[in-house]
């Protein structure tokens, strides 16, 4: 959440928030991040000695899940000796920093690795095999697969892998020591730590709460490709790039996995940037997810069956996931849903780093706000009927539209404060904060949403409002007594509010804990491709 705060002086409990503290520097003595000479995304891309990098490598996972819940679907004593195949790792035990509370959502870390481990893995890394880590793994795919509590909408949030990030303290995955904190590079944490350390990275850093990961490597990407009897992408020009060893004409061509794998390393290409690769990647990521989901697919017997095979082989996840029906349920229906245009694909805003060009770090505010969107997304949303006089509700305000009063009904200093100004940046039209006084002088239990009894109106607006709070309060007609009411100012541009609109009223209780972040700034929005722009890959 951003920390900024208005110049008044408003609330006689507002405390201005300390500022975050800045990250420390690599602690001595930390492993040193593996060799690389990439530049960091956004910038032109030189030669790279064969050393493209499978950031799409963890997305075919998510079609991996997919289908293998596709056997439950339609028989699922077909498919179990397939869902035998799945690996499986635990890594509960070796998590050892607090974790986020759980909210409802389903958060799962998607990590495409490039262990030279495993039949078929090493002939892929040739080039690099003569340094040395080449006999160990690196991750340069990190993604956040979050989906909404009641399923219906999901985001990929990609993680730049040369990230500069505070990794926290983590066992090391072959030892088990503990190793101390620093700062480095984000994908070093699952150098040393493996994934318990990339889960306690990104927990650490993001507040969100991991509930599953699923791992895939260099063979596995190119299997289920395969399975999925490839995979059409359109290219404007065509590609004739050494490196890869792929050569493929202008238009529309059918890429086997030899060549997805290829296509998804191709750096040469068009601008050459990191930017526009990764928009390459997460169309392609799309349109997997479509032919893993599609009726062609499912209908047909012998190539789901290969299929899922195929994927129940390449992936490897945590036992919670594997042995988890609903969970996977969960996973397949919504990806395949959202297939029509409700999944978002974003790429965390970045700049780069002021200490190392070569390498970026997270834009902030913008990247607090993706986070936060992420945390309130904890209700199931179900109708509710309007409190007016008609089920029908009298109006449908916008939050621009919603004059806002923010009482602090707690003993903490500054709530009032600190909610107004998050309700100010998702748009609504806060007028003042005060105090209420509770009995006894302690803190208010359960927030509350108050409007005035004679306001007609006042349900439908304060409705509106309480869709923005966690937890959602029910509005109650009739208004509390306020003290030390001031009038709020802001950075932020308030909404204007309509001519006769009712106050409403929140009261922040004890149990209040987020503002549902809607409103996302202009880089996130910026870095993420939607349904309308998976349409077509040539453009």
């Amino acid at each position: 959440m951003s920390d900024y705060r208005s110049a008044s002086t408003q609330d006689a409990r507002v405390t201005p928030s300390a500022p975050g503290s800045r990250m420390a520097r690599r602690a001595a003595g930390s492993p040193p991040p593996p060799p690389d000479d990439r530049p960091p995304r956004g910038h032109r891309g030189g030669g790279d000695n064969g050393q493209g990098k499978m950031r799409v490598l963890a997305w075919v996972s998510i079609a991996a899940t997919t289908v293998m819940v596709a056997g439950t679907l339609t028989g699922y004593t077909v498919y179990r000796d397939a869902f035998g195949n799945i690996t499986q790792k635990s890594v509960k035990e070796d998590i050892i920093n607090p974790r986020p509370r759980d909210t409802g959502a389903l958060n799962v870390l998607l990590v495409g690795s490039d262990t030279r481990a495993g039949k078929g893995n090493a002939r892929y890394g040739q080039q690099i095999a003569r340094t040395a880590d080449a006999g160990g793994k690196r991750t340069d795919t990190i993604i956040l697969m979050h989906i909404s509590p009641n399923r219906d909408k999901a985001r990929l949030i990609s993680f730049p892998r040369d990230s500069m990030v505070q990794i926290p303290r983590c066992k090391n995955e072959t030892t088990k020591a503990e190793m101390a904190p620093r700062r480095d590079m984000i994908n070093s944490a699952y150098n040393s730590g493996g994934i318990a350390c990339t889960i306690s990275t990104i927990e650490t850093l993001t507040q969100i709460r991991i509930n599953h990961f699923v791992e895939v490597d260099f063979s596995g990407f190119k299997n289920i490709v395969d399975a999925l009897g490839g995979i059409e992408i359109c290219l404007k020009s065509g590609v004739n790039d050494k490196a890869s060893h792929l050569v493929l004409p202008p238009g529309k061509s059918l890429l086997n996995g030899e060549k997805a794998l290829g296509y998804v390393r191709l750096r040469h290409y068009g601008d050459g940037s990191d930017i526009q690769r990764i928009k390459r990647q997460q169309i392609f990521l799309s349109k997997v997810i479509a032919k893993a989901t599609s009726s062609e697919l499912l209908t047909d017997l012998g190539k789901l069956t290969g299929f899922i095979k195929a994927a129940a082989g390449s992936v490897t996840m945590d036992p919670e996931l594997a042995n988890d029906t609903q969970q996977l349920i969960d996973i397949a229906t919504s990806a395949k849903e959202l297939t029509a245009g409700g999944v978002q694909l974003t790429t965390i805003p970045w700049l780069p780093d002021p200490q190392d060009p070569n390498r970026v770090v997270w834009k902030q505010p913008d990247a607090s706000a993706l986070w936060a969107s992420v945390i309130s997304d904890t209700e199931v949303a179900t109708p509710a009927p309007s409190a007016s006089a008609s089920t029908k509700p009298k109006v449908t305000p916008k939050p621009e539209q919603v004059k806002v009063q923010v009482l602090n009904g707690t003993t903490t200093p500054g709530k009032a404060r600190e909610v107004a100004d998050e309700l100010a940046k998702q748009g609504f039209n806060v007028v003042g904060v005060g105090n209420y006084q509770a009995a006894g002088g302690a803190s208010l239990p359960t927030s509350e949403i108050r409007y005035a009894k004679g306001a007609t109106t006042g349900a439908d607006y304060a409705a509106v409002l309480s869709g923005a709070v966690v937890p959602k309060p029910a509005p109650e007609a009739g208004k509390v007594t306020t003290t030390n009411l001031q009038p709020y100012t802001s950075t932020v541009t308030a909404g204007a509010g309509v001519k006769g609109a009712p106050l409403i009223q929140l009261v922040v209780g004890s149990d209040f804990k987020s503002v549902k972040v809607t409103k996302l700034p202009d880089s996130v929005n910026n870095s993420t491709i939607t349904a309308s722009d998976q349409k077509n890959v040539c453009t």
